[in-house]
């Protein structure tokens, strides 16, 4: 079973154990899969948090903090998933909340933005959507500020 789980995705071993354990094999049985898996190289911490940072942030536009909580979720432990996360190219990272932002403003959106209370209005909506994406609230205060200011130019 645990191969079948490593046949979709690489797992964690926080995630793995967690699986193992929900299927309902006892302590000793899950001790002896992690034991061989370990000695396969099959179970990496440090390859599977930075393949997930890689693939969040590229198909899905994560910022850190949602990264953080992610791998949280999955068993990593704090070292690996701060010694991931220090990769992160902060210009990268604020480039694809730009795109993010750019996706949003369509045509329609960027003409209304001259009125004041539009632009405001779709400047929390955008804000808001990069901090649930995890970007800091700073980041999508300024990437915002400067897609609508553009737009308003």
């Amino acid at each position: 079973m645990a191969l079948r789980l490593l046949g979709v995705r690489a797992r964690s071993r926080g995630e793995m154990q967690e699986r193992l354990v929900r299927r309902g094999f006892d302590a000793d049985t899950v001790a002896e899969v992690m034991r061989r898996l370990d000695s396969a190289g099959l179970l990496d911490d440090e390859d599977f948090a930075a393949e997930w940072v890689w693939s969040r942030q590229t198909h899905s536009g994560r910022g850190r903090v949602a990264l953080r909580h992610e791998l949280k979720a999955k068993g990593v432990d704090a070292a690996t998933i701060e010694s991931v996360l220090s990769n992160i190219d902060p210009e990268d990272e604020r480039a694809v909340a730009s795109r993010l932002v750019a996706k949003k403003l369509t045509p329609r959106v960027l003409e209304q933005v001259a009125d004041r209370a539009v632009r405001d209005k779709h400047f929390r909506r955008l804000v808001g959507m990069l901090v649930r994406r995890g970007y800091s609230q700073s980041m999508a205060i300024e990437v915002v500020g400067e897609h609508l200011d553009a737009a308003v130019e």
